[in-house]
């Protein structure tokens, strides 16, 4: 993480840089660089309300009178709320039910039997809020546009003096956003430092539970305003004061080496060599049997990872990490409206928190490739599109490149369709 300015395609920034700087500033208190250089995936981080720009704190973004509101007035549904009591789930079974005439379904929140829950002591986690609210919509698209990195964030409603899960370790980077209330937090240092979403602390549970009961490396109360930044596989633990507790979780989805490994082996399918069988009749269980076949394999792969190619292997990377960073929500309906009115007047711009790249595509024909998708544009359409991908607010009949404003409005009207531009 070397700048503020993610690339939207080939270096592009998606979104104006302030919002993503503003994003990263209210969650950590020192630079950019030296949250890179002496935090990021290493040490945890404290910073007090009294050192982030934000005055307000945190309920701007999700306040305990909008968790109120989630569980009560919009129709929440599993997964989208988990309920934990003395570090165990409670089944879903016990806070759901069905969702009363037109509604066939079986799994809606019930208000009453979530205040049951929450006036006995268990946590309510709201989950997947970057999807639902809209406030933590924007900030986790410019949040993981700072970070370069794909976002979720949840809420963990606490009663006072609870404590919703034991000591464990999550296996992303977290921001932890204290909202309303106190929290006390005990921090011990890894078990397994770096732990892949394959090695959950479950696992470990012994030797989690006997660090928990050492020196914490970090003992503190987190007040509103307060933010904490977590490496993956720091060990924590929680417990509301005397008062209930609202906090944000933002977990970062940080794309790994193993991720690269992975790759790697799936383009390794591609060689021969690989792809052979083991010799007739190998006893797989004798390492005598396996050995010479391991040292031929090994060769093998060495051989050809020399040969591995950037570019494809920046391919399914790229497969892998658009799609889990939406960009920014549409309006259908007034996007179609700004379709059938367009002309040479209207003025458009990129979709804010789109992911793009513009690439050659045969001798005639660009390819616009997205999270999801891609389009082919005829070439000479190439200087006008990085116009209208560039981030600039631009008005159509001012496009380069197209001999005339009919061909303008053309292009327009497909990318509009296509959800890459929105009415400025």
């Amino acid at each position: 993480m070397t700048h503020l300015d993610p690339p939207g395609g080939h270096g592009r920034p998606a979104v104006p840089s302030a919002n993503a700087a503003e994003a990263l500033a209210r969650c950590v208190s020192v630079e950019p660089a030296k949250f890179a250089a002496a935090h990021w995936g290493h040490t945890p981080l404290l910073s007090r309300a009294a050192e982030l720009p934000n005055a307000s704190g945190f309920a701007d973004l999700l306040s305990p009178a909008d968790a109120d509101e989630l569980l009560s007035r919009r129709g929440l549904r599993t997964p989208f709320l988990r309920v934990a009591k003395d570090g165990q789930l409670v089944p879903a079974a016990r806070w759901t039910g069905g969702g009363g005439a037109g509604a066939e379904i079986g799994d809606q929140v019930l208000d009453e039997r979530v205040l049951e829950q929450y006036a006995s002591g268990a946590t309510l986690v709201l989950q997947g809020l970057h999807r639902i609210w809209p406030p933590l919509v924007d900030f986790a698209r410019d949040l993981g546009l700072a970070l370069n990195q794909p976002l979720q964030i949840n809420a963990y409603l606490t009663p006072a003096g609870s404590q919703g899960f034991a000591t464990h370790y999550d296996t992303h980077d977290v921001f932890v956003l204290q909202v309303d209330g106190r929290k006390h937090w005990r921090i011990h240092p890894p078990v397994l430092p770096d732990p892949l979403e394959k090695q959950p602390w479950g696992g470990r549970a012994d030797e989690v539970g006997a660090t928990a009961q050492g020196q914490a490396a970090l003992d503190v109360v987190l007040a509103p305003g307060d933010a904490l930044y977590l490496p993956r596989g720091w060990l924590h633990s929680a417990q509301a004061q005397e008062a209930s507790s609202l906090h944000l979780t933002v977990g970062i989805r940080a794309l790994t080496r193993y991720a690269l490994v992975e790759e790697l082996l799936a383009l390794a399918a591609e060689d021969q060599r690989l792809r052979a069988s083991l010799p007739f009749g190998t006893d797989v269980a004798d390492p005598d049997a396996i050995e010479p076949e391991l040292t031929e394999t090994v060769e093998a792969l060495r051989d050809w990872l020399l040969r591995a190619d950037p570019g494809a292997v920046a391919a399914r990377l790229r497969q892998r990490a658009w799609p889990a960073a939406r960009p920014a929500p549409i309006r259908p309906l007034a996007q179609a409206d700004a379709v059938a009115a367009l002309d040479a007047d209207s003025r458009v711009t990129l979709r804010p928190g789109l992911r793009w790249q513009l690439v050659p595509h045969g001798s005639e024909s660009v390819a616009l490739r997205l999270f999801d998708r891609t389009i082919t544009l005829p070439g000479d359409c190439e200087a006008a599109a990085r116009v209208l991908l560039s981030g600039a607010v631009t008005r159509v009949g001012d496009l380069p490149g197209l001999p005339d404003d009919a061909d303008r409005v053309t292009l327009t009207r497909r990318l509009l369709r296509e959800a890459v531009l929105v009415p400025a």
